[in-house]
C-alpha cells in the first residue's frame, strides 16, 4: 500500500504548526527588541541634542529643572533638564532625561549626565 494515512499527515501537519508557532513568537520578540533599540536610540539623540545646545549656547546655566515635549524621528517624547549645583561654583551638574511621552505609562528611555562650565 502506497502513501500515507489520514492520521501520519496529521500529526505531520501538527508538528509542522508547533514549529510555525514557535518562529513567529521568536520573530516577534526580535521585532520588539529592534523597535525598543530605536527608541533608546531616538531618545540618545534627543539628549544629546539638548546639552549641545546648551554647551553651545555659552549661557549661564542658572540651577533649576525644566520639563518640555520633544520629538525625534516622529517619537513624541517628554525631555526634563536639570540643572544643579556642585561642590566647585564654577561648574554645574547637567542632567538630561528623556522619556516616551505616554500619558498612562511613562517610561524613561534614557538619562545623560554631564558637567558643565557656569559661565
Amino acid at each position: 500500500m502506497k502513501g500515507f494515512t489520514l492520521l501520519e499527515v496529521l500529526v505531520a501537519l501538527t508538528i509542522i504548526a508547533v514549529a510555525l508557532a514557535a518562529s513567529m513568537r521568536g520573530a516577534m520578540s526580535l521585532t520588539a527588541n529592534a523597535e525598543d533599540t530605536r527608541l533608546k536610540l531616538l531618545a540618545t539623540i534627543e539628549a544629546q541634542n539638548r546639552l549641545l545646545e546648551l554647551r553651545l549656547a555659552h549661557q549661564s546655566l542658572t540651577v533649576g529643572q525644566t520639563q518640555y515635549d520633544c520629538e525625534q524621528g516622529g517619537i513624541k517624547m517628554s525631555c526634563e533638564q536639570n540643572i544643579k549645583s556642585t561642590p566647585n561654583p564654577f561648574f554645574r551638574r547637567v542632567e538630561v532625561r528623556v522619556s516616551r511621552a505616554e500619558a498612562d505609562n511613562p517610561r524613561l528611555l534614557v538619562e545623560l549626565l554631564t558637567v558643565m562650565p557656569a559661565n
